[in-house]
């Protein structure tokens, strides 16, 4: 027989164990606090800045360039996100 535990889950028995104790697990670090974040702006913002002051850059290969750079973002956090958790206390 298996018990209801944290958040509904069963086997994870929550007896004897108080809110602080209990561990639940969240999927992964908002994006705003990960590096590929700070790292996504800092990229588009030199590639606006190339486009911007040479002649090297065209409107059409910016846009592809920002483009490429927003799916290579998003598949980092896609896969960060897949089948990734990390545990944290309550309240944290």
């Amino acid at each position: 027989m298996t018990t209801a535990g944290a958040a509904g889950h069963p086997g994870r028995a929550t007896a004897g164990r108080t809110a602080a104790e209990r561990r639940v697990a969240a999927d992964t670090k908002a994006s705003f606090r990960t590096t590929e974040f700070y790292a996504y702006i800092a990229m588009a913002a030199v590639i606006v800045i190339t486009a911007i002051s040479t002649t090297t850059l065209n409107t059409e290969q910016t846009i592809r360039y920002l483009t490429l750079l927003t799916i290579g973002y998003m598949l980092s956090r896609g896969l960060a996100k897949s089948g990734h958790s990390r545990a944290y206390d309550d309240g944290v």
